[in-house]
């Protein structure tokens, strides 16, 4: 049995749902999911995430100016350093690891610097959670990179990393194509209509970005009956149930249910859900991304041809109607596999 250490932080939900995605599918190891930011000294991880959730709140569009500093030379530069705060404490948790998995950059950044150094004799794989890769997300000292397309892949390779495979993404069991039965119990355990074409709003589990712009826009299209999940933001749950909109949930413990229940998902940011909703055969269409990150990923998605992007209000009614599942294979390798292959001897 082998010790794997998969470390990723708790920065919205994607990079943890990779995580503890890749966790349940590795059996027959010994796993443990550890979150970066509780590595960092102090009280230093809850701060950043706190000032990063209320960047996205308050003022959005700096997350473009952050993700275009942090990629220039000196500002990448600037964060892989800081990122090795985290190292007195994650040396010690990864003493004795066979495999360690990253699904965070910053974590990314300390692990292939340790690695580099020749304090980790483990081999280092890192789990692409964006399509888009952003240079901190890239480490030379990592031993393999899972890409979830190819441009990413291409991508992770420009910015240095030495072995890149393409993957299908790994999302938790659950996530498969609803039959009949299966839609009309998941619409009554929601409590949603039984008739009519439903589209899931999604933005993440802090519930960020245009939202009820994005609600309002749905029901005015009359293609579709928006069904919207705010996450942990309960203050957007009340403002859209105060705006006349009936269908309108918090956290959701239950996603694949969810997503049987619905026939189109229109996500702003094109991570997690994006990968889930794909997995279980629904269509997605990206509207009112979010800056940075979300925009990214949104034009590589349109790019490839998997996730329309939708620039224009006007465009979004004749998308909602004409949205099909998808029947295409995202990609053609296995990262579990591929990361148990990782461990063998060479």
């Amino acid at each position: 049995m082998a010790r794997i250490v998969i470390v990723s932080a708790r920065v919205g939900a994607g990079h943890d749902g990779a995580a503890y995605a890749l966790a349940d599918r590795l059996t027959g190891h010994d796993v443990e999911v550890a979150d970066y930011l509780d590595l960092l000294p102090g009280s230093l991880g809850p701060r950043v995430c706190a000032f990063y959730h209320r960047q996205l709140e308050v003022v959005p569009r700096s997350w473009d100016w952050t993700l275009s500093a942090l990629g220039t030379t000196w500002g990448a530069a600037l964060a892989a350093r800081a990122a090795t705060l985290a190292q007195p404490r994650l040396s010690t948790l990864v003493r004795g690891a066979d495999l360690l998995v990253s699904t965070y950059p910053l974590a990314t950044q300390a692990l292939g610097a340790l690695r580099t150094r020749g304090v980790l004799t483990a081999p280092v794989g890192v789990y692409l959670t964006d399509p888009a890769v952003h240079r901190l997300a890239v480490h030379p000292g990592a031993d393999l990179y899972l890409a979830p397309n190819r441009p990413a892949a291409d991508q992770a390779r420009t910015l240095g990393a030495m072995d890149t495979a393409v993957t299908a993404p790994v999302v938790r069991s659950g996530f498969h194509p609803a039959s009949a039965d299966e839609r009309h119990r998941a619409r009554r355990a929601f409590r949603l209509p039984g008739h009519g074409r439903l589209a899931l709003v999604v933005a993440g589990s802090w519930g960020v970005g245009q939202v009820r712009e994005t609600a309002a826009d749905v029901a005015a299209t009359g293609a579709a009956i928006p069904i919207v999940v705010c996450g942990r933001n309960t203050a957007l749950r009340a403002q859209l149930l105060a705006a006349g909109h009936r269908h309108v949930l918090g956290w959701v413990d239950d996603m694949p249910r969810l997503l049987h229940a619905v026939d189109v998902v229109v996500q702003n940011a094109g991570g997690l859900t994006t990968s889930e909703a794909l997995a279980t055969g629904l269509p997605v269409l990206a509207y009112r991304c979010l800056p940075g990150h979300g925009r990214a990923n949104a034009a590589v998605l349109d790019r490839i041809g998997l996730v329309p992007w939708i620039r224009a209000r006007h465009e979004l009614g004749a998308l909602l109607t004409a949205a099909r599942p998808h029947d295409r294979l995202l990609a053609a390798q296995d990262a579990v596999t591929l990361l148990e292959k990782l461990m063998e001897p060479t």
